[in-house]
């Protein structure tokens, strides 16, 4: 209803700075993103509460940290435009995550809904992926007037710096093996609804 679906062309889209209701739309769903990033702050503070220390990576506390930081300076001077479709994405990716987050907290009868965990890392992959190329076909078009290009490579560098962490977090998780699912740790595994050890 801001631009994404009803008139953006996903290639260069400028921000409008009049007050329209649709750009006066746009600039209020930025602030809500940008509001967004400072209650998933309370991921940290959950996990220093429950004693998961060892969930509080860099790449936690770097991807946790600097995007309501950036973020202040897009809502202030670019509230729209194709510097925002990375909002849209990261939206669509966070609700799957804390749906994920969500059935994990009703506890141990939901565990069988969680299979699709590993999934979850490679919708992240797809999310930096999508905001890459899309943000790197602005240093392709011969002529697009984008009002704060800066944003633009700082999108850039953003997208290609959380798809080199992810894809390091998805080969030390699942390549090798580190990060199994709680099902499959301490050497044993669900099966039928029981424990069993897996070495018998």
């Amino acid at each position: 209803m801001s631009g994404w679906a009803t008139g953006y062309s996903f290639q260069c889209d400028i921000v409008d700075y009049s007050r329209s209701p649709q750009a006066v739309r746009m600039a209020w769903t930025c602030w809500l993103f940008y509001f967004s990033k400072f209650i998933e702050l309370l991921d940290t503070v959950f996990f220093v509460l429950r004693k998961k220390n060892s969930q509080i990576t860099f790449l936690h506390v770097f991807h946790h940290s600097i995007m309501p930081w950036t973020w202040w300076f897009g809502v202030k001077f670019a509230p729209g435009g194709l510097g925002t479709f990375h909002a849209l994405v990261n939206c669509v990716v966070h609700i799957i995550m804390y749906s994920y987050y969500g059935l994990s907290a009703l506890g141990p009868a939901y565990q069988k809904y969680l299979w699709w965990k590993k999934y979850m890392t490679s919708i992240q992959l797809t999310q930096f992926i999508m905001v890459t190329f899309h943000i790197g076909q602005f240093f392709f078009m011969k002529d697009c007037p984008y009002q704060y290009p800066v944003f633009l490579y700082i999108i850039l560098l953003y997208g290609v710096i959380f798809l080199i962490l992810f894809l390091n977090f998805w080969f030390h998780a699942y390549t090798k093996g580190q990060r199994l699912p709680k099902a499959h740790q301490n050497g044993k595994a669900f099966q039928n609804g029981y424990v069993k050890d897996k070495h018998h």
